[in-house]
């Protein structure tokens, strides 16, 4: 790698992690709106001119940020696919993925600001989706295969249920801060308890363990 390719990585990461640094500065009532460029320029140590250089706007930014977090989801759906009762491996998998949430809530709260204003992030997002809704069809797909899971709805539409049940969750658990939000009172382990068991009812149709 070239010193000008290594600069510019340098650069790039310096601006994300001052956008990390602002978002969660900002608390749970600012608006992705609120981040001034000039400033988070700044922040970084380098000019406004670069960080368009780097990103057509802020909400580019904002999943460039997201990307780098990717890792950990990845993990939790490798879970799924390791020993002992699937029940199990679901929980673990999906705890794996709240536990991240709860720790960086500032960036997902950015994140959901910026999916629903920008038509490329939005599209992003969609296909981040996607290929965590292909793990977890193949999934279906072999329990059922193996006797392990009744026959049911397309294990392509299941899944894509599934996901979308994960995302209400998650995007629950980052409005939580935010002043009157629904069911502040809902406790994280009962929801979280609930998010299992329809996963597993839906994959299984039953309540015992596989």
């Amino acid at each position: 790698m070239s010193p000008a390719a290594t600069r510019g990585d340098q650069r790039r990461a310096a601006l994300l992690e001052a956008l990390d640094h602002q978002l969660r500065d900002a608390g749970p009532d600012a608006r992705l709106d609120d981040i001034n460029v000039a400033d988070l320029s700044r922040r970084a140590g380098v000019t406004r001119s670069a960080f368009y250089f780097y990103f057509e706007n802020k909400a580019a930014a904002v999943a460039a940020l997201m990307d780098e977090m990717e890792d950990d989801a990845w993990d939790a759906a490798g879970l799924l696919g390791g020993d002992g009762a699937m029940r199990d491996r679901i929980e673990t998998a999906l705890r794996t993925v709240v536990e991240g949430w709860q720790r960086r809530t500032h960036v997902h709260r950015a994140m959901l600001e910026a999916r629903a204003t920008s038509a490329a992030v939005r599209l992003r997002w969609e296909q981040r989706i996607a290929a965590f809704v292909d793990v977890v069809a193949a999934l279906v797909e072999s329990e059922r295969e193996t006797g392990q899971a009744p026959p049911g709805p397309p294990a392509h539409a299941l899944a894509t249920a599934l996901l979308d049940l994960n995302d209400r969750t998650l995007e629950r658990i980052v409005r939580a801060g935010e002043p009157d939000a629904p069911d502040q009172d809902l406790g994280h382990d009962a929801h979280l308890e609930a998010v299992v068991h329809l996963w597993t009812t839906a994959i299984y149709g039953r309540t015992t363990t596989p």
